[in-house]
């Protein structure tokens, strides 16, 4: 690649980073208090929210594009924003395909907790406030799974964040829809010298979590 091609990849991968990030630690905010209250409590209406949240683990990216679309375009009912063909569109689109992960996998921590568990920590007289910081303890391998998860499913992402970002040089242009693009143009090199750096960010960021996870067995 030129000097000008390299400064451009930079760039992307930036965005690339910046979109991801933000869009992660969004679902985990929201995810895992969600995942842990319901793999804590039983209500009645509990199986059929678990089932939407699975369902939403396996949802096609480019539906829940869609309904993002649908939602910012300029006569939905989001509209007024103006936030389609945006960064800001991408991340929503990327916190909606994360947030089941992050809920669902935690759910499922929290859930292979012996069932007398929260029995003892309450016999052993912890405080309350103490309870939900031995249980993050307990279930932290599961939370860096639902991490990990979220994490691939995002970067890797191509079809929700192109229809609802555009692919805008310099503004919604990320590594996915840089090699999507490249590919539809015949430029072969320039798309595969993306994926090289896609698929390099993934082995990094994945490594290093999964260093973390691994750690911590020992």
């Amino acid at each position: 690649m030129s000097e000008l091609d390299a400064a451009l990849l930079f760039e992307i991968t930036l965005r690339t980073l910046a979109v991801c990030g933000i869009a992660l630690v969004a679902s985990l905010v929201l995810g895992l208090p969600i995942g842990i209250a319901l793999g804590r409590r039983r209500f009645r209406s509990r199986l059929a929210l678990v089932s939407v949240i699975n369902s939403g683990m396996g949802a096609p990216p480019v539906v829940i594009g869609l309904i993002v679309a649908l939602l910012l375009w300029r006569g939905g009912p989001l509209g007024a924003f103006g936030l389609m063909y945006s960064t800001s569109a991408m991340v929503i689109a990327q916190i909606l395909i994360a947030l089941p992960l992050v809920v669902g996998i935690t759910l499922a921590a929290v859930g292979a907790l012996d069932a007398d568990w929260e029995l003892q920590v309450r016999t052993l007289g912890v405080p309350p406030r103490w309870r939900l910081l031995l249980m993050l303890r307990e279930i932290r391998l599961g939370l860096l799974a639902a991490v990990i998860a979220a994490l691939g499913g995002i970067l890797s992402e191509v079809g929700a964040v192109l229809m609802v970002g555009g692919n805008l040089e310099g503004e919604t242009r990320v590594l996915t829809t840089s090699i999507l693009m490249y590919v539809g143009m015949g430029e072969y090199e320039a798309a595969i010298g993306v994926a090289t750096v896609l698929i390099g960010l993934m082995l990094v960021l994945a490594g290093l979590l999964t260093a973390v996870q691994q750690s911590d067995r020992n």
